[in-house]
């Protein structure tokens, strides 16, 4: 029997256990179409966040539905080895524990500890999927690291260079001083903070005046220190107050270096003084300057530790002053020399080091790149083209700009834990590619190397996940049934690093063993969902304090329930906000289901024994079965538009509203004392089969409670292995439809007018009916017992004035209410409340038709206007409905 109380907590976790147990998963359909999903690997540190359970809830929904359909449904798991983050903990647990550091045990000692570390501590985040309800190949499961990846790796990286595609170079990197790493713009979050913005005098060399008559030019920076290693002053080449000093010099301060005034489009006449410091060594932008103007140079000032070194005019007071400190010891020398122009006060941008929490240096260093341009060719085509398509489309744009413009990617890291790069140096400073050292000895010859110490960047293995995975460089059976992936489910913040390498990876390195362009892709549709923001659309962060622990809410409601409520608000091209009242709510619905369900048990319904609906005679039996069909071809809908909301909203109604609301207290009286037997046997059959049909259809969005009821309603085999509503043999009743839905539309009406003007719920009133037509007085007739049930009214006398008129397609059904309503009070009370929705309504109307509002409020307060608007509309619209029908 089912139990009175739901608790999602008693059969969740054990539910999962049989699941992976008896390999629901991955069960052995060799003949069945393949259906992939390629996880997003998790960081191996990781635990679940909010944004977690969104992604992998959609990617859960998707696997389920498939398995249902019969395909051989297959959802790649396995997590990110992740460099710095995994070298970070291991490094602050030894610092914890007072054991030598890293540098003190050496490499094999340190990365020792990484694996033990992994093993033992690893295991969080898949654990914590596999309470969210997650159904993937665990028994495959992978990690950028082992063995299989390794080779791959390994085998990519020496292609690439033998191709061309990949080199060492000397150029500008995102630099994180603390961990002595170059890192991606992905580990680098801007901060807003309180700066300064230093304008200096460059003194013009050589008597050089301005047309102005001025002897020097003003720059600005947010970083003084960095004028120290300044090789040009530029100015714009259409800018007429500095013609004249074109190809002049200036003196640089402190250093006494002479250094060029050149033209270049990178300055803006409109900002400031119009002339801009160069300083290519410290600065992006600079660089591109420099690449534009190779003879002005470039002087690096900053070591590693982003500490001042020795370099061409620094004077040796400097040496070894951290940032901060030359920053200011800049500033009191200038000030001393009367070359400060002025300083103000200005909220800045800086760039943090998402881990190490310190300010990143653009630094100039040696390093490995991959040519990305290149291998962007093939992966631009592949979406122009359609062989991969982006949902939303708009992505695509995105994509587009990023793929067109896109840099060289430097992929080597100055760390430890990571694959090492393959790579080794003669003396002379000769390097050799080999995925093994005898390989590159051999090509050596008798001479000693030395192994780069370095990593690859996190990135590059992970570019490699869609084939990787399931076997690459061998040509196995997976890789040829696997690849590509059907669907990759991401957020759009990682289309860039994530997204776009795997397009250029897998057609690279697929494309030569596969004559079909459209099997070179990795996958076939790239689906972008949007962030997880709080109630009031603030994005979450820690130091906000307002973000969520997905393992709380399933705590507290279960995992059902913040599925549903996350695919419920999974809206193409929109944000989520997240209200836990929306998950109780969901919660709710799920108790409204297992209650029904206990109904059905206790009035004798079980499981069906069919796919198929049992014969039906009963209009109500008929027209719940034409309601299953519907909602399972718009689910079926849902799912080729990718429209995950929708799926949620079909099944959501048809359960709460269609299902428990009236189908159930329809069939009340066939299942009753004094029912025929026939008709009960009959509508115990159809309500069994439509009540599994709906488990089926709720499994992929709630699969522990759905699963659960299964079994409680008969003894079987697992849900998660059924079969699909078989729609194409679904008998379709459009006179049972439009029977039932005349009956539900009448009974709706009735009792919402009756509430309106506080008509007592217990109150059964008469009825009489105007104009209607004959076959609306025999429906009248027909379902005369359940419309004196359900909406509390039957035919009577009813004379004229007092009367509640609710008009219904043609007929107008007229109730006398002047015994149980005080009539004059009630039009009262709803006019003022009209009148004052009215008022509030135009109100709102004004604001928001006001620019002034709309365009400089927040976007937050300009929506909530939108809603309160709607609001107050529709509530003056059904008041001003519920006055009409006082007569």
């Amino acid at each position: 029997m089912i139990d009175k109380n739901f608790d999602p907590a008693s059969f969740e976790q054990a539910i999962y256990a049989r699941w992976e147990r008896e390999g629901a998963f991955r069960p052995a359909r060799p003949d069945a179409k393949p259906f992939t999903i390629v996880i997003p690997p998790p960081n191996v540190t990781g635990s679940l966040h909010i944004g977690h359970a969104l992604d992998n809830t959609l990617q859960d929904l998707l696997i389920r539905w498939h398995r249902l359909n019969g395909r051989d449904a297959r959802w790649i798991v396995g997590t990110d080895h992740a460099g710095i983050a995994t070298q970070m903990v291991v490094e602050r647990q030894l610092a914890q524990a007072q054991q030598p550091g890293r540098t003190a045990m050496g490499r094999e000692a340190f990365l020792e500890k990484v694996w033990a570390w992994k093993e033992e501590s690893g295991g969080t985040i898949t654990r914590q999927l596999r309470r969210l309800g997650a159904s993937c190949d665990w028994e495959n499961e992978r990690f950028t690291m082992d063995d299989g990846m390794n080779e791959a790796v390994l085998k990519v990286f020496v292609t690439l260079y033998k191709q061309g595609l990949l080199y060492r170079d000397k150029r500008l990197v995102n630099w994180d001083p603390k961990f002595r790493t170059a890192i991606s713009d992905l580990e680098v979050e801007t901060r807003e903070v309180a700066g300064t913005f230093t304008h200096i005098r460059y003194p013009l060399a050589d008597g050089a005046v301005l047309d102005s008559g001025a002897d020097h030019i003003v720059v600005a920076t947010t970083r003084p220190e960095t004028m120290l290693g300044d090789t040009a002053v530029a100015v714009h080449p259409g800018d007429a107050r500095y013609t004249s000093v074109i190809g002049k010099h200036v003196l640089l301060p402190i250093t006494g270096r002479r250094i060029p005034i050149i033209a270049d489009e990178h300055a803006d006449p409109e900002l400031g003084s119009g002339a801009v410091k160069i300083t290519p060594a410290h600065d992006f932008n600079d660089w591109a300057v420099y690449e534009r103007n190779k003879a002005i140079g470039w002087i690096n000032i900053l070591d590693a530790e982003a500490r001042i070194c020795a370099a061409d005019g620094v004077p040796e007071a400097y040496e070894g002053l951290t940032r901060e400190d030359a920053r200011q010891q800049v500033v009191t020398d200038l000030e001393a020399m009367e070359l400060i122009e002025r300083i103000e006060q200005k909220t800045i941008q800086m760039p943090y080091g998402d881990r190490s929490g310190v300010v990143i240096e653009p630094y100039l260093t040696d390093q490995w790149y991959v040519n990305a341009a290149e291998l962007a060719k093939d992966a631009l085509s592949a979406v122009h083209d359609g062989r991969t398509q982006f949902v939303p489309k708009t992505w695509e744009k995105t994509y587009f700009n990023w793929m067109e413009n896109i840099q060289p990617w430097c992929v080597s890291r100055q760390l430890w834990w990571g694959h090492r790069i393959p790579a080794w140096y003669a003396p002379d400073g000769r390097v050799f590619v080999a995925e093994t050292e005898a390989q590159a000895q051999a090509q050596a010859g008798d001479v000693g190397l030395t192994r780069d110490e370095d990593v690859l960047d996190t990135w590059f293995s992970s570019a490699l996940w869609p084939f990787g995975t399931l076997g690459w460089p061998d040509a196995t059976p997976d890789l040829a049934r696997h690849y590509p992936g059907d669907v990759l489910v991401t957020g759009f913040d990682i289309i860039f690093f994530w997204v776009a390498r795997m397009m250029m990876q897998g057609l690279h390195f697929m494309g030569p063993e596969r004559s079909d362009p459209k099997d070179r892709v990795p996958f076939r549709i790239v689906y972008c969902h949007g962030l997880v923001r709080d109630a009031k659309g603030q994005k979450m962060s820690k130091s906000k304090g307002n973000t969520v622990d997905p393992l709380d809410l399933i705590d507290k409601y279960g995992a059902d329930a913040l599925r549903f409520t996350l695919t419920a608000m999974e809206t193409q091209g929109r944000d989520i906000k997240l209200n836990e009242s929306r998950i109780e709510g969901y919660r709710n619905f799920a108790t409204k289901l297992w209650n029904a369900a206990r109904f059905a048990q206790s009035n004798g319904i079980a499981g069906s024994t069919s796919p198929l609906p049992p014969a039906a005679s009963q209009p109500v039996n008929r027209w719940i079965i034409g309601e299953v069909r519907s909602a399972a071809r718009a689910l079926e809908q849902a799912i080729a538009d990718f429209r995950f909301d929708a799926y949620a909203d079909v099944i959501y109604k048809l359960v709460w509203s269609r299902f428990c609301d009236w189908y159930l207290e329809l069939i009340k009286p066939l299942l009753g004392e004094g029912a025929d037997a026939e008709v009960a046997a009959e509508t115990r059959a159809v309500a069994g089969w439509a009540l599994d049909q709906i488990l089926v259809m709720l499994h992929p969005v709630m699969p522990f409670l759905s699963e659960e009821l299964w079994h409680q309603l008969a003894v079987r085999d697992d849900l998660i292995l059924a079969e699909w509503v078989k729609t194409d043999q679904l008998p379709e009743d459009a006179a049972a439809s439009a029977d039932i839905d005349w009956l539900i539309s009448l009974i709706s009406e009735v009792r919402s007018a009756r509430t309106e003007v506080n008509v007592p719920p217990s109150a059964k009133l008469a009825y009489a009916v105007d104009g209607a037509s004959p076959a609306t007085l025999a429906r009248l007739t027909a379902n005369a017992a359940a419309i004196e049930r359900l909406a509390r009214i039957l035919p009577g006398d009813v004379a004229p004035g007092g009367r509640l008129q609710v008009v219904h397609f043609e007929a107008t059904i007229l109730i006398p209410i002047g015994d149980v309503v005080d009539l004059a009070a009630e039009k009262s009370r709803l006019d003022k409340a009209m009148t004052a929705a009215i008022k509030e309504r135009d109100a709102l109307a004004g604001r928001l038709g006001n620019p002034g509002f709309t365009e400089k409020a927040k976007p937050e307060a300009v929506e909530k206007a939108r809603e309160d608007h709607a609001a107050r509309s529709a509530e003056a619209e059904r008041l001003e409905a519920a006055l009409s029908r006082l007569g």
